[in-house]
């Protein structure tokens, strides 16, 4: 089945819409409450970490920082994970980044004027426009420097998009019901060759949040990919007892899959 993803500006109506569309096609809004859920699996403290650093623009120390790090790789892994299930709608955190190239995950993003954001979070959340302009700039600032920090893109570049919408001359409704009929359209397109590559870069992302949680390892520079039906770990280690615990580490996490390390050691 076909995937949506929604990137939003606070105020836009993209959760509604994502809601309209999930209750229409019977998927799943795989948002903040779903992914602590999920990551809480891997301990209490990583679902705190979760709390703090979600949508969150790091500071440079935050950015290199063991938790940091971890709680991305955990993320994408569960984002991966719902991608390949089918039925549902990826809710920001970069999801469409994480499916370019992929037929059947329609990317969307969900904007809308300004003025019509603050009337949405003034009747929503009971504020004056004071406190919904405040939380708006603050709302686009950290999800801003979210994504970059990340993926190294500009979340308001149209090119990381299927569809870019503004809300502002059109019903949520009918923008619902138009991405409820290409979703529809794209199931055709959720054939095993596109599903094949989500399944590797969802292998890809498991085995290094594997890596990046594991206390027993910490190296400044890791970085795990699929290359068409085998997995790449490149990174920098400190010396040879590093390289072999990483690669140790990494091919019990891989199992049958093949691994290839690349790991080169700081001069």
């Amino acid at each position: 089945m076909a995937v949506l993803t929604i990137s939003r500006e606070l105020g836009s109506g993209g959760r509604e819409i994502a809601l309209a569309v999930a209750d229409s096609l019977g998927y799943e809004v795989v948002d903040k409450e779903r992914l602590l859920e999920d990551i809480r699996a891997h301990g209490d403290q990583w679902e705190q970490w979760s709390k703090d650093l979600d949508e969150h623009a790091p500071s440079v120390w935050e950015k290199y920082d063991w938790s940091f790090r971890g709680f991305v790789a955990l993320m994408q892994s569960v984002l991966y994970r719902y991608a390949l299930a089918d039925r549902a709608v990826l809710l920001g955190r970069g999801a469409n980044f994480l499916l370019e190239g992929i037929a059947y995950a329609l990317r969307v993003r969900i904007t809308a004027p300004f003025t019509a954001r603050v009337d949405r979070i003034m009747a929503r959340e009971s504020v004056n426009e004071y406190t919904a302009q405040w939380l708006i700039e603050r709302s686009d600032r950290e999800r801003s420097g979210f994504i970059r920090s990340i993926h190294g893109k500009d979340w308001n570049d149209p090119r990381g998009y299927d569809q870019c919408i503004d809300t502002g001359p059109r019903s949520l409704d009918d923008i619902a019901d138009a991405l409820t009929r290409q979703l529809r359209e794209r199931d055709r397109l959720c054939d095993d060759a596109c599903r094949s590559i989500v399944r590797m870069r969802g292998e890809a992302a498991r085995i290094k949040a594997g890596l990046l949680t594991n206390p027993r390892i910490f190296i400044p520079t890791l970085d795990v990919e699929s290359e068409g039906t085998r997995i790449v770990i490149r990174g920098v280690v400190h010396n040879p007892r590093e390289y072999e615990r990483v690669e140790r580490e990494a091919l019990k996490l891989a199992g049958k899959l093949p691994l290839q390390c690349q790991l080169h050691y700081r001069r």
